[in-house]
């Protein structure tokens, strides 16, 4: 062999090296999530299927909300992702339904996979693990209604009775506060739906009607009388969401309007301060709804590894797993199988796990058009538009009237801004 046979050889012998080294490199993927609740089903995955690597990106949810949006608008950002604007974010959804068992999602998630289908969508379609679901709800401060010798409303007490016997409590017992929502239209929305307010039609476009007149009437008029502080919806300008959760903590509000992702922060920061508990869904003129929300598991269709994806995917959905990620984030379950078995949460006090079954026993009462909002791919400009507008009206900048024709204004300007 002369010299130039050899150095051929040579090479030749290294190319190949290197493309079995190559071929050898474990497939990889990055999740992104709001903790580590997903790590021991990552670990899980990786013992399962060796070769494979699943990256936990753990980040802020401000990230999620506004971060994620540009990255994957840029063609960028995680394999998969926790998503909680999960109309909004469908055009970039991997299809998942040539890599899990369509049949299972189907039977434990159907009641929330439409919410991840977008318009153009295949209506069979898999976009992604709806996990967990989260319920809009009251927090009250028991404490002080029995301070104020004031029985707590009944299961079936309306919006207008909780709202007066709040009232009552505060001025018996001196509390700053009577009732606080946080400044969000998606929680304003349970209290619209209840009144009977549709948000959105069947065909995607909004509704104004008199059943969000009479909501918005009814929250106006907390803000005239004093069942609610001019300070906190009336104080911020725009769409800007605001959690009124400390005031109820530090026991200053008598109720307060949230949701079921506070129960943690709650048992940890109350404790023994004072006596609260989780009040049913108050009742309107149509419904008793709560709103759901909550967040899902998403695989993006920018990804390199799309049967990795939904692999890792299909495994998160076994029902063992699942309960691992609900337990330990303490979130209430999507899965049919959890709703009629109910779950056991670690580590959790006797308080929580009573008000997750509250929460729990609301996901049946929850109005149609509660779904439909939700799923709604332009919900978030609906709820930025009822956060100014009532703001506005709060602040005397307009009446009601003018209120209802600028939400319509407004929603269908961003409707016709995305589809042309």
């Amino acid at each position: 062999m002369n010299c130039l046979t050899r150095r051929f050889a040579a090479l030749t012998l290294t190319a190949a090296s290197i493309s079995l080294a190559g071929g050898a490199q474990a497939q990889e993927i990055t999740v992104q999530a709001l903790d580590q609740y997903l790590q021991p089903v990552i670990d899980a995955f990786e013992a399962e299927n060796p070769g494979t690597k699943v990256n936990l990106e753990v980040v802020s949810y401000q990230s999620i909300a506004e971060s994620l949006p540009v990255q994957l608008a840029s063609g960028g950002g995680p394999d998969i992702s926790v998503v909680t604007d999960l109309g909004g974010l469908s055009k970039y959804y991997l299809d998942l339904t040539p890599y899990v068992d369509q049949a299972y999602f189907e039977k434990q998630f159907g009641m929330v996979l439409d919410w991840m289908r977008g318009k153009d969508a295949d209506p069979n379609g898999i976009y992604g693990l709806p996990d967990s679901i989260t319920v809009t709800g009251g927090f009250v401060n028991k404490t002080l209604f029995e301070q104020a010798g004031i029985d707590l409303p009944g299961g079936d007490a309306t919006w207008a009775e909780w709202g007066a016997a709040a009232h009552a409590v505060a001025e018996t017992a001196n509390t700053d506060f009577p009732f606080e929502m946080d400044r969000s239209g998606h929680r304003f929305a349970a209290m619209a739906i209840s009144y009977g307010a549709e948000l959105v039609d069947d065909e995607g476009m909004p509704v104004i009607d008199e059943g969000l007149r009479n909501a918005i009437a009814q929250f106006v008029e907390w803000h005239r009388d004093g069942t609610m502080p001019l300070d906190l919806w009336g104080a911020v300008g725009g769409a800007t969401m605001r959690d009124n959760f400390t005031d109820f903590v530090n026991a200053t509000a008598v109720l307060y309007y949230g949701g079921s992702w506070q129960l943690r922060r709650l048992d940890e920061e109350v404790g023994d301060f004072f006596d609260w508990e989780v009040i049913d869904s108050p009742c309107g003129a149509a419904a008793c709804s709560a709103m759901p929300g909550g967040g899902a598991l998403a695989g993006f269709k920018h990804t390199h590894e799309p049967e990795l994806v939904g692999k890792f995917l299909n495994f998160a959905a076994r029902d063992e797993n699942l309960r691992t990620m609900i337990s330990s984030a303490v979130n209430i379950p999507t899965a049919q199988s959890m709703i009629e078995s109910g779950i056991e949460y670690r580590g959790v006090s006797d308080k929580v796990q009573s008000a997750l079954d509250t929460f729990i026993n609301q996901i049946p009462k929850m109005a149609p058009a509660a779904y439909r909002f939700q799923g709604w791919p332009f919900q978030r400009a609906m709820m930025n538009s009822l956060t100014t507008r009532i703001s506005q009206v709060i602040n005397n900048e307009m009446d009601i009237d003018t209120a209802l024709e600028r939400i319509d204004q407004d929603v269908r300007l961003a409707i016709s801004a995305a589809r042309n």
